[in-house]
């Protein structure tokens, strides 16, 4: 690649958030007349015992009608408890609410791939990665529209 002399590249292995933000935000910027400046909610649920120790939890963030479930793990000695329901329930709420009309969530084939459709999202992409596995993709509708 060639750059000003000015300008230099560099490789940095974990990133700090306030870079990360930075490269959202200026994305966002140049994606704003594209969507219409859609308003964005990025969030968390979370489960914490009586110390406050997180339990359960889910990150997410709704963006130009979609809500994306980007983390959602719930310990151990949780599962099958209905938590995890709880909380996809709760994040499909507050999309709803925050005007999402679908939602989308990815998962490796070793961990949940039987969770989501019981709650009415369906598979529309699937990649070999990592080998050996899948990470499959799913989607949903929100609203009847």
């Amino acid at each position: 690649m060639e750059l000003p002399p000015s300008l230099r590249l560099s490789f940095e292995n974990e990133p700090s958030w306030a870079d990360r933000d930075f490269i959202s935000e200026s994305l966002g910027h140049y994606n704003a007349p594209f969507l219409g400046d859609p308003p964005y909610s990025y969030f968390g649920l979370f489960v914490r015992d009586e110390a406050g120790a997180i339990r359960a939890g889910l990150i997410a963030n709704c963006y130009a009608g979609w809500l994306f479930i980007n983390l959602l793990w719930v310990h151990e000695t949780l599962r099958r408890g209905g938590i995890g329901s709880g909380l996809i329930a709760e994040a499909e709420r507050h999309a709803r609410e925050f005007g999402c009309h679908s939602a989308w969530v990815d998962t490796f084939s070793f961990q949940a791939p039987e969770f989501y459709p019981r709650f009415g999202y369906r598979e529309f992409a699937r990649l070999d990665y990592p080998p050996g596995h899948h990470r499959i993709f799913f989607r949903k509708p929100l609203s009847a529209g």
